[in-house]
């Protein structure tokens, strides 16, 4: 489930002020009752602050695009960095057990910035603007992510993506990626979505009914491609959640103070 409100957008933008991070063992302060006003960022302020740090102003159109020149675009490009070299190693030091290098990635704000989505919709989530969104197939790359993903490719680097979205967003979302200069595979078998109707073998907890977490079904599909006979070398994504529950030799968290998913 997302969670997606002001609320979250408040409490999660304080990792950019350097007053609370999410990760292990901050579920039980973030899940706190305040005591006092005091205790809580003034909304209005963060989604202020949210906005400074991505650069975030209109086009000529109307759409809110994040600035290539903003504190967010150098964080991620910092990230980027270190997992190119990450994957450059992988590339030309293969393993001896004949396994195939890869990459996993997460979609939203991981390959495809939601910021124009995020602030037309007051930092709120309401699914069917979501769906209507997503389906316009326009959002922008995270800055420099095609670069490092058709790098990965070039050499010899397996690429999957791994996502929430619904398995109806599909066609959609495959054709955002392309159109946002992803030149990799965007098909069945590198592109998995969550598909809750007819959920894959692999995943246990998909069995009669749904009731995979975030991480079960993350983790889940990863094991799943290393299975498939390859080695996850980079495992990219914006939500903690994205990254754990192991199956990969190391993960890379991308910069997201606009929401928090458990």
């Amino acid at each position: 489930m997302r969670i997606l409100t002001k609320a979250a957008a408040a409490t999660a933008a304080l990792s950019l002020t350097g007053a609370a991070f999410y990760g292990v063992g901050a579920a039980s302060a973030d899940n706190a009752t305040p005591k006092s006003d005091r205790e809580i960022p003034n909304i209005t302020k963060v989604e202020d602050k949210i906005n400074a740090y991505y650069g975030g102003a209109p086009d000529a159109s109307g759409n809110y695009q994040a600035s290539p020149r903003s504190n967010y675009a150098q964080q991620v490009a910092d990230i980027e960095a270190s997992a190119k070299r990450q994957i450059k190693h992988a590339a030309e030091h293969p393993g001896r057990d004949g396994r195939k290098p890869a990459v996993v990635l997460d979609v939203d704000d991981t390959t495809l910035l939601t910021y124009d989505y995020e602030k037309k919709n007051g930092f709120a989530y309401n699914a069917a603007a979501f769906d209507a969104y997503v389906k316009s197939a326009h959002s922008i790359a995270v800055f420099g992510m095609p670069d490092l993903v058709n790098y990965a490719a070039k050499n010899g680097v397996t690429v999957f993506f791994l996502t929430g979205r619904d398995a109806s967003q599909r066609d959609a979302s495959a054709l955002n990626l392309t159109r946002a200069g992803y030149q990799v595979p965007v098909d069945a078998a590198h592109f998995f979505l969550k598909d809750k109707a007819n959920p894959p073998a692999y995943l246990s907890c998909a069995k009669t009914t749904w009731t995979c977490s975030t991480v079960d079904y993350k983790a889940g599909t990863r094991k799943h491609i290393e299975s498939l006979g390859y080695t996850i070398v980079a495992n990219l994504g914006d939500q903690y959640t994205d990254l754990s529950g192991g199956y990969a030799d190391k993960t890379y968290k991308l910069p997201n103070p606009m929401y928090f998913l458990p």
